[in-house]
């Protein structure tokens, strides 16, 4: 039996992982990314990750700056697909667009739906202290993220994982999940489950501002928070008006203390200790604005009589 032709969606190098897997199972006659945009210290424009995985394979790729449009809608129905696969693509996409392969389009969203619909649902997943998330293929319609789940996978999530790492994991897995599934989604064989939308929770488009840390949360909070905003937009506190990014911490204690939220209580060779709203938590990693990201042993050296000091959200 031939493959089924597919058209494919996405942008990060999260999305590139999905490529590769849905080119072993599709015949992939298109790729559509967002387009080229600067990065780097140089700023220079580079390609985006499916673009470049695309061409490695000789696949044509297109980057439309608007997707509601009639011609845009128009080349893609002239591809005569049987599905359109979209992973982490960056634009909603119209129903004209949806439905232009014969099957229509399929999203891997990663999160267990209806859990954290939206756009930062791995961030999310660890800033609300999730133990477990996932990844479902999802038969797309013009809601957000609320089309009927096809197929999902399970996995747990590590106490000290970061989201960027969790990214990677998950992107693995909805690699697996689409060698397994797209071909059986295009043979007819998997029954789509519709959603509880009743139990829906959402997970929005994270700001800077999402990374302050509140010394008064609990340390597993802050821990959290740490966690869901790495690498972006990251946590960050302030000592005496400057600002210090937070890369990596620890839950030390989940006991209440006698200190005020926000006191280093331990600044030495050993680490730096603060004491929260509830419990202790200690910072490995950290960098001060145009210094470089350093342990926090380095971080006390160059800052003697830390101890007793407070960090604060401003």
């Amino acid at each position: 039996m031939p493959k089924p032709r597919a058209i494919f969606f996405g942008t990060p190098e999260l999305a590139a992982v999905c490529l590769r897997a849905v080119f072993d199972v599709a015949d992939v006659q298109l790729v559509v990314s967002q387009p080229d945009r600067p990065s780097g210290r140089g700023m220079h424009v580079q390609p985006t990750p499916v673009k470049q995985a695309a061409l490695e394979r000789g696949v044509r790729v297109i980057q439309p700056t608007k997707v509601r449009t009639p011609d845009f809608a128009a080349e893609l129905r002239a591809v005569q697909a049987d599905i359109g696969v979209v992973v982490a693509y960056g634009r909603i996409l119209p129903l004209g667009v949806l439905t232009a392969p014969r099957l229509g389009c399929i999203n891997v969203h990663a999160s267990l739906l209806p859990k954290l619909r939206g756009a930062a649902p791995i961030q999310w997943s660890i800033i609300n202290g999730e133990p477990k998330t996932g990844v479902c293929l999802m038969q797309m319609d013009e809601g957000m993220d609320t089309g009927a789940v096809l197929a999902r996978r399970e996995l747990e999530i590590g106490p000290q994982e970061s989201s960027g790492e969790l990214g990677m994991r998950l992107a693995k897995l909805g690699a697996q999940a689409l060698r397994e599934e797209l071909p059986r989604i295009c043979r007819g064989e998997l029954v789509a489950v519709p959603q509880d939308h009743a139990g829906a929770t959402h997970a929005p488009m994270l700001e800077k501002e999402h990374g302050r840390i509140a010394w008064s949360l609990a340390a597993k909070r802050i821990h959290d928070l740490v966690r869901g905003t790495s690498p972006w937009p990251g946590a960050y506190t302030f000592l005496d008006g400057q600002r210090l990014r937070i890369h990596a911490t620890r839950v030390v204690s989940h006991e209440a203390q006698s200190k005020a939220p926000g006191t280093i209580v331990r600044a030495d060779a050993h680490g730096i200790e603060v004491a929260c709203g509830g419990g202790v938590l200690a910072i490995d990693e950290l960098q001060a604005d145009g210094r470089r990201r350093v342990n926090a042993q380095q971080f006390c050296a160059g800052h003697p009589g830390l101890a007793g000091s407070t960090l604060t959200e401003r």
